[in-house]
This record gives C-alpha cells, structure tokens and sequence, in this order.
C-alpha cells in the first residue's frame, strides 16, 4: 500500500526544519545517483515547495502519462520528502522513482479519507507498482424479496436495487444455488419470477416434487405462506437451532395425531436443513459475523485465503492471488489487499487476520464509517477465532502450493509451445479465434486469450459479425473481419512501438495467434494483417480438425512450413486442443446466446419511438404484437399514450410496400 524504506521522522520537529533536513539529503545522496534516478527524483522534489503537511493522495506518472503507483500519506510534504532522497530505496522504489515523469495530488481532511481514496483509484487504476487484486467481482447472495405478497428467494449479485433481505456475501455462484435448493426443500419458498408467477393457472413442477408451496395457485395461504418466509429469514439470520425445535416440535404433534402424511413433510424440511449446515463445513460456535483472511507467500506468489461467517454459519471461502512485488511483506500486500477488497464490499462487524497490517486502526475507522457501525479488525491470538485464522491460513497454503504446481506445469507447456511453432520464447499472451453461426444467421466471432496464469477471461473479446460485409456463410471472410477490428483497434489504444506494459503482466499484443482452420483460413489472416502493415509481427499458426474431426488428428499450418502433426499423447497437443475447445465453446455459447434473443424479439422493439411504457401499453390494450400488426390506424389511435402521429408511424412500420 504504502513503500516503505524511509527514515522515521521525528512528528515534533518543526516542518521547516524538516524540508531543510530533507532537501540537503536529496541533494547530497543524488550526486552519485544514476541519470534515469536523478531525473525522476528532481521531478518528486520540485512538488515539495508547494505541498502541504496534511493528509492526502499522490500519483506518479511515467512519461507516457500511465500510472505509475498511488499512495496515501498522513503528510503528503513529508511522504514526497522520502521519495526526493532518490537512493536508500529498495529495487522496486529505486526503479519507480526513476521512471516518474510527474506527480498528481489531493488533499483530503483525514487520513481515513485518504485510505478509501487510495484503494479507489487503484482499483480503477490499477497502477504497476500497486498490490493488486486480480479478481475483483462481487460477490453472489441470496434475495428474500419484499415487494410482493409472496416473497421470492433468488440469488443475486451486483446493485441491492430491489426490495428484500440481502444475506451474503457467498464466496460462490455454485454455493448460492445449492443453499437455495436446500431452502427450497426446507422452507417451500418460490424461486419463479413474478411474472411467471402471475401466469400460473395450476402448480409447476417443484410444487410436485415437494420444493415449492405454490402460492401462485392458492395451495397454500398468503398468511401461511409468510410463516414459512419468516422461518426461512431467522434460519438465515441464525437462528436455525429454533427452527429446527419448532419443526421438531411439529413434527412430533402430527406423528401424535397419526397425521403422518403432514409428519413426513416436517422430517423432509428437518433433513433439508440438516444438509444445508452439514455441507457448510465447519460452523463456529462463538463467531455470529466475520471475515477471516489469512496470507501466505511462497515461491514468489502470494495467496489470500477468505472465509465468509454470517449467523454463524460458514457461508463459503474464496482464495486470491494478488499481483505484489517479492520484495514487499506478507502484511504490507494483506494491508493493501484489504483496503482494496473492502472498497465494494460491505464490511462485517468484525475482521480476522493472520498478519498485523501497518494500517490496521486506519482500516477499521474507514470500514467503520463506511458501514455506519463499529467494526473491528485485529489479529486473534487464542480461541475459536485463531483457529478459524489457522484453518484459513492451512487452505491458502494448499491454494498457493497448488497454484505453483499449475504454474510450473503452464511454463514447460508454453515452452513446448514455442519450441512447435519455432517462437523465440515461451509466449506470455496466446489469442485464439473461432467463429460461430448456423447457415450464416446469427454469426458471431469469439476470442479467447491465455499465457503463463492459465485463461486469462478478462481478456476474452466477442464480435458481432457485420453482415454488410459478409456474404452468410463465409467462415473465411468472418475470420477477416474479426482480425481486422481486433488489430487495427490494438494498433489505436497500443501501439506496437510502445512497451504495452499492463498492470495484471498480460501483455496487449499477443506472441501467438492460433485460428481454427486450414490453409485457406491462415492465407486469409495472414493477408488481412499485411494489409494493416502486421504480418511480420504477429506470428499465426492455423489448426485443421482431423478427418472426421477427430482429437488428437489436429493438422497445424504456418507460412513457410509445410503442415504438420505433433504426436498423439504429447503433452503439448493437449494444450492446443484445450486452447482451440475453449474458443469454440466460448464463441458457440456467444452464438447461442444471441440465437436465443433473437427467438424471443419483439417486432414492436423495432419500431423508433416505441420504448418499454408503450410497448406495455400497446401490448395490454391488443394481447400480442401480432394483434398491433394487424390493427387498422383508427384502432392504433384509440390505445392509451398513442398519439396520431404514433399511431401511423405504427401502422406505417407494419404495413409499409403493401397494397
């Protein structure tokens, strides 16, 4: 978060005598100092004039005006003052200071705003010097909705924009709906939409196999139904141990009254529930509310290991990989990790860490504001809450090994890579390319990106394909046009000239270019890209199916090279067919997806002027677009929010080369 490296300063000596005491330093070590080191430290100093000692943030440039790192500091004057010495540093500072070019500030009013700033820009930044997390997507919880008379339970992610009961966060998708499955089985609770809900004449199907009371149909009352929304919510907000009496309890008084139908049903929602907290591992006794985090680094790579406790309850673990430089500490990267993962979540009332972080106090103020109530964050030393910290720091530590076993197996496969295809090095980016359609309709184009870390899926690229200039049908002239809007944008945002740094080590340009197809296919990228003054730079490989499509058959051609086979159970061969299958599905899934649009469009989206109210409206007042497409401009006019001149543009859409 913040580099360290500097000497401590004495907070009671006068500010002045602090920038004099700085200032001779800088001068005097930087006699002896590199050229590149020199020059950026004579930029850092020429902002100290002008700063003040209050709390603020810093950004350093490169001369390509790209960010550099973002800092915070409890005085911007005497944080700058420690970057202006230039020497001292470690590797990592030395280099950033002799690449700054300039200095950005701003001042906040407290120290604790200057933390949430900071992480806020890295986050949006992300600066190359900067801890930084890869996986930032949010996280998935359950919905009990409230803005209907029979509550739904759905999962949900993003935006908390409808009216409910949020319980989260889930470390998964996958966890999310096997919890909502079981609560179904538990607590009978609808997981339709509403408007599929309105439609129901008679039960569905998960009212026939005991998932659902069907309140849609009236099997079973509002009032009912909001006694078993009210169990499922205090299940979900822990207290599940008075559920389960009460369902015990009922279970035994209709077993008395030799009602075993009703009996059976209370076993099945008692046995639900039971699976729930049995598959959630391990459930604390003590801790109702926290996040636990625990760190390991190892071999150059650092795992921060999550588990997620609401109601006591484990509600799932997640492990992330930030990137960090190997010469920063294990609670220097959690310190940073920490301010940065908590800038979108909401907090717990309680934190627990493997490693004491340098800001901790500060964090626990941020998250504490940000929240609107105290939360504490510290490092246990005893207890159930140190050994949930050792159990999270045993899962990172089998998270890292595994990853540096994927890693070394990833870097003799991208060596094997280079030494089939004659590459001068193991490459850091591959694209691969695939297209998709059905007799030319729908057709799409799909990109999908990998290297040293596996898939890299941030990076994967969809294309609608152009029509106008396509003839349907041609795989060939798809691929053209994919490769041409890939690479004259890439030319655009980076050009080849420039070193392309990026902050997740991915570089822009790719080393290797795989497309599926033969000769013809590659004659085709290889001429689109002459044309763009690229052919010589990119290297493209074309990968030809087997006769009858079979794996492992795969016919590779490139320019210069007559085609070739690697052997059937090489290892590398492997590779390329998990690359080629992972385009295909991805570009297939894209195709589908705008298939399945398609299907389901309405001719009213089409006409302009026509938006969401109107075309409600519209389809209220006639029952069905075709009915609209059919009615006569006088019948047009009488519909509630249709103007005449709405109404023939309407008519005019429907019936225009007609009669």
């Amino acid at each position: 978060m913040i580099p360290e490296d500097r000497p401590p300063l004495d907070p009671e000596e006068p500010d002045e005598a602090v920038e004099e005491r700085e200032i001779a330093s800088a001068e005097a070590e930087l006699e002896a100092a590199p050229d590149s080191l020199k020059r950026g430290a004579e930029v850092i100093k020429a902002q100290l004039k002008h700063l003040p000692n209050s709390p603020g943030v810093y950004r350093m440039f490169d001369a390509q005006g790209d960010v550099l790192y973002v800092g915070k500091a409890r005085s911007l004057k005497k944080r700058v003052a420690n970057y202006a010495r230039g020497l001292g540093h470690n590797i990592r500072i030395s280099r950033m200071i002799a690449e700054t070019s300039s200095m950005e500030f701003v001042s906040t009013e407290t120290e604790t705003e200057a933390l949430l700033l900071e992480a806020n820009l890295i986050k949006r930044l992300r600066p190359r010097f900067n801890v930084l997390m890869r996986d930032d997507k949010s996280f998935p919880y359950i919905l009990l909705a409230t803005d209907h008379a029979a509550p739904q339970i759905a999962k949900h992610r993003g935006a908390r924009v409808r009216k409910g009961d949020y319980f989260g966060p889930f470390a998964s998708a996958g966890a999310v709906g096997r919890t909502i499955d079981a609560l179904e089985r538990a607590f009978l609770l609808r997981s339709c939409t509403d408007s599929y809900y309105e439609r129901r004449t008679r039960p569905c199907l998960l009212h026939q196999i005991k998932r659902c009371s069907a309140p849609c149909t009236g099997e079973i009352s509002l009032e009912d139904y909001a006694v078993l929304v009210g169990e499922a919510r205090d299940f979900l907000t822990g207290k599940s141990d008075r559920v389960k009496r009460e369902l015990n309890e009922a279970m035994a008084e209709a077993s008395e009254k030799l009602d075993f139908e009703r009996a059976a049903v209370y076993r099945d929602r008692i046995s639900a529930l039971a699976a729930i907290q049995s598959s959630q591992g391990v459930n604390p006794r003590d801790v109702e509310e926290a996040d636990v985090f625990a760190i390991h680094a190892e071999g150059g790579q650092t795992c921060v290991e999550a588990f997620f406790f609401r109601a006591y309850q484990n509600w799932g673990a997640r492990a992330y990989f930030p990137k960090a430089d190997k010469s920063l500490e294990p609670r220097e990267v959690l310190g940073s990790f920490l301010a940065q993962f908590y800038d979108a979540e909401e907090p717990p009332r309680l934190v627990l860490l493997s490693e004491d972080v340098e800001d901790r106090a500060l964090l626990a103020e941020a998250l504490t504001i940000r929240s609107g109530r105290k939360v504490e964050v510290f490092v246990p030393a005893r207890g159930e809450k140190r050994e949930l910290v050792q159990r999270a720091l045993a899962n990172a530590r089998e998270a890292l090994g595994r990853r540096l076993s994927e890693t070394s197996t990833q870097t003799k496969l991208l060596a094997g890579v280079a030494e089939a295809f004659s590459l001068p090095a193991p490459p850091k980016r591959i694209e691969v390319y695939d297209n998709s359609h059905i007799m030319g309709t729908n057709a799409v184009g799909g990109m999908i990106v990998a290297g040293p870390e596996g898939f890299s899926k941030t990076h994967y690229r969809k294309f609608n394909i152009r029509p106008e200039d396509v003839t349907p049908g041609d795989d060939t002239a798809m691929m053209r046009q994919v490769l041409r809007r890939r690479f004259s944008r890439l030319q655009k945002e980076a050009p080849r000239d420039e070193t392309g740094k990026s902050a997740d080590e991915t570089p822009p340009w790719p080393d290797l270019v795989l497309i599926d197809g033969g000769q013809g296919q590659l004659t085709a990228a290889r001429e689109t890209l002459a044309e763009l003054g690229l052919e010589e730079q990119v290297p493209i490989v074309g990968v030809a199916k087997g006769m009858d499509r079979e794996a492992g058959r795969e016919t590779f051609f490139m320019a210069g090279k007559t085609p070739f086979r690697l052997p059937p159970k090489d290892p590398v061969l492997y590779y390329l067919q998990r690359l080629r299958d992972e385009a295909h599905r991805f570009a297939i899934g894209f195709h589908r997806a705008k298939r399945s649009k398609a299907l389901v469009a309405n001719p009213l989206d089409e006409i302009a002027g026509v938006g969401p109210n109107r075309k409600r409206a519209l389809l209220k007042h006639f029952g069905t677009a075709k009915a609209v497409a059919r009615a006569g401009l006088a019948d047009l006019e009488k519909a509630p929010g249709v103007s005449r001149a709405m109404a023939k543009a309407i008519y005019d859409h429907f019936h225009e080369g007609k009669g």
